[in-house]
């Protein structure tokens, strides 16, 4: 029963025959007991109501139920991290890369499967990867579709998970696989090629890529789902470029090939202010924590005022956001700032992002966020390329993934300031974007932006950075 004054809906559980008050306002769900004998009818008017709220929320529920954790993993993240703490040597050295995590103690190996690799040993996470149709398509075409080039061949999985891709890779015809995986999920892997009959062409192995311990040149193809969110967050392509360098034959082939990362802005004005309108909630409800400690225990709290807004801009607005965006909601055309070529590439050179320039026919005073993503190649090698090139793009334009895209929200008042002190705003969004790996955590990044208020290039510019962890 639907309620005219406050667009709320009265409904009730055919179980419980318990009556809700559910309320769709500005796409989010407010519910709250209604303590009343139990209705029969659910109107029309809730149920286009209730569609319109699950459709507003459905990226942000894909995104809760792809990262919620299970409680065995919850758990588990406990013991390792309860364990690590009685270990002195669980820092990340400065300047050390992945090949030095898993090579290096076993107490800084630890830190580093609780904080990365242990969500990948459930098999609801890689569920998750496995319905993923558009991975799952691309993956299987540049195999499938190009069993010419592996037909009798010595293939590499790296990071093979539920060993997918080995599976693929034999039924391809394949002379040998090797299934690396660092997790538990080697176990499960090992069932999976047992069940498909796949056991003499498939050999899964419990190991880091680093530690495999194969022979030089031993390897004609490898084959790896190493993306993270925005290509790079995980770091995970160190662990191929360590395959590529140690184990891949001379004129052998990398699938994928080569990456490209995209950039644009995004019409989201609505849902950055709301994240402002959550940063000014949270102060407010400081503001009351700080009256109440007063007058309750006589204690003076304001001195942590100061700090406690920053944790709370950096919460809500210097954090990646994941979004399943749509193609209308990009407000300008994207443009490539990166690629990446994996058969000529260095480890420094996949380990982040220079500073690149990009432009946009948009004022920058209307600039509320900025989205990225990626795309991968599929094209075998220049000595054996592939009959038929596969394109794995993770753009909003061709729908879901589980990558989906990387918002950045950005704050109106620094662009106000700055367009103020400059006298103009600029009729293009220009500036530049790096990405660089965290301090002390090498595989998460930082998304560092500038933007430019005035045509001279030594002017002052606005500086904006995200956290991609």
């Amino acid at each position: 029963e639907s309620c005219a004054l406050c667009d709320s809906f009265l409904v009730t559980n055919p179980c419980t025959r318990e009556a809700k008050r559910i309320r769709v306002a500005a796409g989010q769900w407010h519910v709250a007991r209604v303590r009343q004998p139990a209705l029969k009818i659910i109107t029309l008017c809730f149920i286009a109501g209730a569609v319109r709220a699950v459709r507003a929320w459905r990226p942000t529920l894909r995104r809760l139920h792809e990262r919620a954790p299970t409680a065995a993993l919850r758990r588990a993240r406990q013991r390792t991290m309860a364990a690590m703490d009685t270990q002195p040597d669980t820092q990340q050295p400065e300047g050390a890369g992945v090949e030095a995590l898993m090579t290096g103690s076993p107490a800084l190996q630890a830190a580093d499967y609780a904080n990365y690799f242990s969500s990948y040993a459930y098999i609801y996470h890689q569920k998750q990867m496995l319905t993923d149709g558009a991975r799952m398509r691309a993956y299987r075409d540049a195999i499938m579709f190009n069993k010419k080039c592996f037909e009798g061949k010595v293939v590499l999985d790296v990071g093979a998970g539920s060993g997918i891709l080995s599976i693929w890779a034999a039924k391809a015809g394949a002379k040998k696989v090797i299934a690396c995986e660092f997790t538990a999920m080697a176990d499960h892997a090992k069932r999976l090629v047992e069940a498909n009959g796949l056991s003499d062409i498939v050999e899964v192995r419990r190991s880091a890529v680093e530690t495999l311990g194969l022979e030089k040149d031993s390897v004609d193809i490898i084959v790896s789902e190493w993306m993270g969110y925005f290509l790079l967050r995980e770091s995970m392509l160190d662990s191929v470029l360590h395959a590529r360098d140690n184990y891949l034959k001379p004129g052998g082939a990398i699938y994928p090939n080569r990456a490209a990362l995209y950039w644009a802005p995004v019409a989201l004005q609505g849902e950055r202010d709301a994240k402002l309108a959550e940063t000014a909630e949270g102060m407010a409800d400081w503001d009351a924590f700080e009256d109440e400690m007063m007058r309750e225990h006589d204690v003076d709290v304001r001195c942590l005022r100061a700090p406690y807004e920053v944790e709370q801009v950096d919460y809500h607005m210097k954090q990646a956001a994941w979004a399943e965006l749509r193609d209308d909601q990009l407000a300008a055309p994207p443009c490539r700032f990166w690629s990446i070529d994996l058969y000529a590439c260095t480890k420094a050179e996949a380990a982040g992002v220079a500073a690149s320039p990009f432009q946009f026919p948009l004022p920058l005073d209307r600039v509320a966020a900025f989205a990225g993503w990626f795309d991968c190649h599929f094209e075998g090698s220049p000595a054996d390329p592939a009959v038929e090139a596969v394109v794995l793009d993770t753009s909003p334009a061709e729908g879901y993934t589980h990558w989906g895209q990387q918002v950045f929200y950005v704050p109106p008042a620094p662009l106000r300031d700055a367009c103020e002190a400059s006298g103009r705003v600029p009729f293009a969004t220009a500036g530049t974007i790096a990405l660089k790996r965290q301090k002390g955590s090498v595989r998460l990044y930082d998304v560092d932006v500038t933007l430019n208020v005035a045509e001279d290039p030594a002017a002052p510019k606005v500086a904006l950075s995200w956290e991609l962890s």
